[in-house]
């Protein structure tokens, strides 16, 4: 069997929107090493001055570095059919697949951690990371924090585990192989299909029905999670789970708004709770027989549109009372004031009496609709362009004030399109206020140039 030991410098800590700075990757067979692979490579962004101080790699020196879509193909037939070695190896296994991904490669291997086999092999120290454990073991680093030099450090150390407890590194190659963790009811055959695309996950039972949606940057590794415990309801969903199924979103944005859609649609019963806060007092505008638009603070759970929503029945009477001041309203016509006639604040020539008659209708609903027109006007639509499915390819997310309404998927051409005929082909969505929450924590996160207001 042969082992890659690989090490890599990044510019930050997330495979996603992080680039590799250097990859170092030493092959062994039968414990010796036979083959080396080490670059500096163009990551293609900026280097944070931290990981400068860090690793000492700057942007002067990576600048005439090839890229990493230019040495991918060498890469992958160098690391392709062996075990893939790492001190906290998830970290440069995700960059290293990422970086495949977007260079057109679909690498998969199985992998071993030379943190946790330490922990069994050498138990008791106190740190396991890579400078601590070599001190313990007296294994020289001639270069930390740059890929050469620690991945000969974990070559070292994976030789002492080999010798001292070759039985840890079978164990977890058996563990990692696809099988031990499985369902009772998923074949491994089922499992290879899972993608590694990010999107949501549907759980199923034996009768089809849906038990729980998760949602995932990578739905396969996300799905081993599921079942790495022996907690009592992990173990009663692996019993109960017969089927999977999912949705790929390409955003990880939408994924998060489906996710919600989807739960509040189907409530599966191993869905805890929402995170999400609940508007559950909205304010509405109905005519009364007199022809007066009226105001009313009431629970969201009314058929009809709301006027504007809030987290709580203070925050709706607040905004009420304040604007009830703005626009010269009527508090008794707005729900403040219960009064049998006319408001107190007529009695106070404070209101133009237009809860007796004495302002008419067609005066004051002017006044209503310029205060709704008010809210409008500060509450715009807005059109998110996303990361597709596809690498030639946009979402579009669709707010209107500021709860999500529909998506969809377009070619690379979507911003020549008009925003009404991307709007029109778009698939809408029930409207759930909790979506706000989930526009608040993205986007900020989001180019302003991707965000168009309608």
């Amino acid at each position: 069997m042969k082992y890659v030991i690989v090490d890599i410098e990044t510019t930050g800590g997330n495979p996603t929107q992080g680039g590799i700075t250097e990859i170092a990757a030493l092959l062994y067979e039968n414990g010796q090493e036979v083959d080396r692979f080490h670059s500096l490579i163009n990551p293609e962004r900026f280097i944070p001055g931290f990981i400068t101080g860090l690793t000492g790699i700057d942007q002067e020196m990576v600048q005439d570095s090839p890229t990493f879509s230019e040495i991918a193909e060498e890469l992958f037939d160098f690391l392709k059919g062996n075990v893939f070695v790492a001190h906290n190896v998830n970290f440069d296994y995700s960059f290293i697949r990422e970086a495949f991904k977007k260079s057109g490669f679909q690498y998969d291997a199985p992998k071993l951690c030379t943190v946790r086999l330490s922990r069994k092999a050498f138990p008791g120290f106190h740190s396991y990371s890579l400078g601590r454990i070599c001190e313990q073991l007296q294994i020289k680093i001639s270069n930390r924090h740059r890929a050469f030099g620690d991945a000969e450090a974990t070559a070292i150390l994976f030789g002492l585990i080999e010798k001292k407890s070759p039985e840890t590194i079978l164990s977890s190659l058996k563990r990692n192989s696809g099988e031990s963790f499985l369902p009772p009811n998923i074949s491994k055959e089922k499992f290879l299909k899972i993608p590694e695309g990010t999107g949501i996950y549907y759980f199923h039972d034996k009768n089809g029905k849906v038990i729980y949606v998760g949602k995932a940057l990578n739905i396969r590794e996300r799905f081993k999670g599921h079942f790495s415990g022996n907690s009592i309801e992990k173990l009663n969903l692996k019993s109960e789970i017969h089927d999977i199924s999912w949705q790929l979103t390409g955003s990880e944005f939408l994924a998060y708004l489906i996710e919600l859609l989807e739960i509040k649609n189907l409530w599966p019963k191993y869905n805890k709770a929402l995170k999400y806060k609940s508007s559950n007092w909205a304010l509405y505008q109905y005519e009364d027989g007199a022809g007066y638009i009226r105001l009313q603070v009431a629970k969201n759970t009314r058929p009809q549109q709301a006027v504007y929503e809030f987290d709580s029945h203070s925050e709706a009477w607040k905004f009420l009372m304040d604007k009830v001041e703005e626009f010269d309203l009527c508090p008794k016509l707005a729900g403040i004031q219960k009064a049998p006639k006319e408001c107190h604040d007529y009695k106070i020539n404070k209101c133009k009496g237009a809860c007796c008659g004495k302002e008419s209708s067609k005066v004051y609903n002017k006044k209503i609709n310029q205060f709704i027109d008010s809210i409008e006007s500060n509450y715009k639509s807005i059109l998110i362009r996303e990361k597709g499915i596809y690498p030639n390819e946009h979402s579009a997310l669709y707010f209107e004030k500021g709860v999500f309404s529909g998506y969809g998927f377009f070619d690379e051409n979507m911003e020549a399109q008009q925003a009404e005929n991307i709007i029109g082909a778009l698939q809408k969505v029930k409207h759930q206020p909790e979506t706000r929450y989930i526009l608040r924590s993205f986007v900020t996160k989001v180019n302003p140039s991707q965000i168009q207001v309608i």
